[in-house]
């Protein structure tokens, strides 16, 4: 596929400044572009880059100001980071999607399976389970009985879904999670302890991408729900009945206790782990590694554990580093005080 500068320009409704002709077939970072690419600048740091970029077009912010001659073709718009975020999405969407459905695929009799959707080799689909339209189920893939798929879900392979969990529409799973395993739930006695079986299930609903080795586990009544356009990264932890609001997002590592409910907007730094049974308000920021024992309100950044102003925690951590000087000090101080006393008293 092939496009122009000026096709791009009016997909994004951006403004050229160069050759409107310019062909572009491929895309490529700014740091290694080359003939026939496109790239984008949205990161100041990489500005230096603009200057002897081999790409044939970037695209930039509006307000980027020039200090010396540009080679490429420069389309303004916006925000680049988003209008290549959008031609990357047309890109993907032209692609053509695998259909039909593997002879060495094992598919129950009494499962259901929607139009237009391709099932992989060894892929597993279960009693009465229920598979929408335009699905992409990769090989070795396995969905439990009972479960039930919305449309144009991808499911990479070796993902597992455990029986009777409800999946949304345009739902992506990436390689080795696992959705609705049992949640974390034993009582100790006198011998042990004794498992609490986890009966619910686990929802996901429309637009939700998760990414690989992801465990989401399901409830032990009721779901665990994961809600609208919600994002997890590698690596998440979600234990049972958690409730995780509307287009937020948490990057790898992040692991959270059961019975917690997050808010909508929220976003989570890598490992970031959050205590059971509280409650995290919309539109929360919490920064790397933060650990939350208690509930937070609405619309706060946070960072840090307990977690706290982001201008607290640099202060804090500042004076934590001065700690072992501070304390040699004190230790100092405390002699010639004991020193001084001893002087005082002998007279």
């Amino acid at each position: 596929m092939e496009f122009t500068a000026k096709q791009i320009a009016e997909f994004v409704k951006g403004k050229i400044e160069g050759d409107e002709n310019a062909a572009i077939n491929t895309f490529a970072k700014i740091e290694e572009g080359k003939k026939g690419a496109i790239s984008f600048l949205s990161n100041p740091k990489y500005t230096h880059y603009l200057y002897d970029t081999e790409s044939s077009v970037v695209l930039v912010n509006e307000d980027v100001a020039l200090e010396h001659p540009v080679k490429a073709t420069l389309i303004r718009v916006k925000n680049a980071y988003e209008a290549v975020a959008q031609l990357l999405q047309l890109y993907e969407s032209m692609k053509p999607k695998k259909t039909g459905i593997s002879p060495l695929a094992s598919i129950a009799a009494s499962a259901k399976v929607g139009e237009n959707c391709y099932v992989g080799a060894f892929a597993c689909i279960g009693e009465n389970a229920v598979v929408g339209d335009g699905c992409q189920i990769y090989p070795h893939v396995c969905i439990g009985d009972g479960v039930k798929m919305g449309d144009n879900c991808l499911f990479y392979p070796n993902v597992t879904v455990y029986h009777g969990c409800r999946i949304g529409n345009n739902v992506t799973i990436h390689s080795g999670s696992v959705i609705g395993a049992d949640g974390f739930g034993f009582a100790p006695n006198a011998d042990g302890y004794d498992k609490i079986p986890q009966i619910g299930i686990v929802t996901i609903e429309d637009n939700v991408e998760i990414g690989a080795n992801t465990c989401v586990d399901r409830s032990t009544m009721g779901s665990t729900y994961l809600r609208k356009g919600v994002k997890l990264d590698n690596l998440v932890q979600v234990a049972h009945n958690t409730d995780i609001g509307e287009n937020t997002v948490m990057s790898a590592q992040v692991g959270i206790a059961g019975s917690t409910k997050v808010g909508s907007w929220c976003m989570f730094g890598g490992q970031v782990g959050l205590a059971g049974h509280i409650q995290i308000g919309n539109k929360v920021f919490l920064g790397a590694q933060s650990g939350v024992p208690g509930n937070i309100k609405d619309d706060q950044t946070l960072i840090g554990t307990p977690p706290m102003e982001p201008k607290k925690y640099f202060k804090s951590q500042a004076i934590f580093r001065r700690l072992p000087d501070m304390y040699a000090q004190m230790n100092a101080l405390q002699k010639q005080v004991e020193e001084l006393k001893a002087k005082l008293e002998s007279k």
